[in-house]
């Protein structure tokens, strides 16, 4: 299978707002081809970079461009498993970690993975395709209700009632078994659109987030990329979609703000000071120039926060 070279989106500013120190310990969480992680390799000179990502292939691609630079490491984990990857790699804290949030263009241009929705292939959507139940066994398990609230969360579908509806039905009748048999369901269920309605990327993007659980494994990404930081280093987070950006926002909210304890009688105590300091109020965004080049750039945010030192304000 020929895989595109890997085109990481935001290179520019991921590395202004990362300072890589040539000595320094960084980590990509999520290798992908290894576009974000060549570039941070490249500026190293006796410092080290762990590259974890929870697909095997994106382990061997990434492995392979990286092979020819000194004190990196590659992983097989997902970003959920952060702590326990740097404890086994020897690492106490980093002075920089890049989590890219959402599906790799390698995992949608391979149809053999069920992502694409131009190219048939069986209706599989995982990440980690050794583990975990397929879209379309979770397709025939889901409840309708519960595929309603997943299509209108994930995806934002308006009428996700109807499409859960015809989904669920076709699923269990054995009606799907390939990408186009979604794309078919979905046109089936809005069948007063005309054309390929806009639903059918959204149904897709909300049934590969649930199938690979991504906002939960996010959420918990953070809370271990945000402790194992060293005092000063940076947490650098691309997000391509509302509810991965809403979960950046808030961890980083809630993690540069002081914790309190309320008692009964009025009174508050600090348990926790701020951990962090955000530095980008407002997320970047990628530029014309890089969205004209790479389409898939053009929904990218990028958000920064630092570690604090002990007693430091925010």
């Amino acid at each position: 299978m020929n895989q595109r070279p890997h085109t990481p989106v935001l290179a520019g500013p991921v590395l202004e707002w990362l300072r890589i120190r040539p000595n320094g310990v960084y980590v990509d969480c999520t290798a992908g081809g290894g576009g974000h992680a060549e570039l941070i390799a490249g500026r190293l000179e006796g410092g080290r970079l762990i590259a974890l990502d929870r697909d095997p292939l994106a382990v061997r691609l990434a492995g392979e461009r990286l092979a020819r630079f000194a004190g990196v490491r590659v992983v097989h984990a997902n970003y959920d498993r952060l702590r326990q990857v740097l404890r086994e790699s020897g690492v106490n804290a980093a002075d920089g970690i890049l989590l890219d949030a959402g599906v790799s263009s390698m995992q949608i241009d391979d149809p053999a993975r069920g992502f694409s929705l131009q190219d048939d292939g069986p209706l599989d959507m995982r990440m980690n395709p050794t583990e975990g139940q397929t879209a379309l066994e979770y397709l025939k398990r889901v409840d309708p209700d519960e595929l309603t609230r997943v299509l209108r969360s994930y995806g934002d579908v308006g009428p996700a009632g109807r499409v859960a509806r015809v989904l669920s039905r076709q699923a269990r009748e054995g009606a799907l078994r390939t990408t186009r048999d979604l794309v078919r369901a979905v046109q089936e269920s809005l069948s007063f659109v005309r054309g390929i309605p806009e639903e059918v990327r959204t149904v897709f993007q909300a049934i590969r987030i649930a199938v690979n659980d991504e906002l939960g494994s996010l959420e918990e990404g953070l809370s271990q990329a945000i402790d194992c930081l060293s005092a000063g280093g940076r947490l650098a987070v691309i997000s391509f979609h509302s509810g991965e950006d809403r979960i950046v926002k808030n961890a980083f909210n809630t993690a540069a703000r002081p914790r309190r304890e309320f008692h009964a009688d009025g009174r508050t105590k600090t348990v926790q000071e701020p951990l962090i300091r955000v530095l980008t109020r407002k997320p970047v965004l990628p530029e014309q120039e890089e969205i004209r080049a790479n389409p898939r750039s053009h929904s990218a945010k990028l958000r920064v926060a630092e570690r604090l030192e002990a007693g430091e304000a925010a």
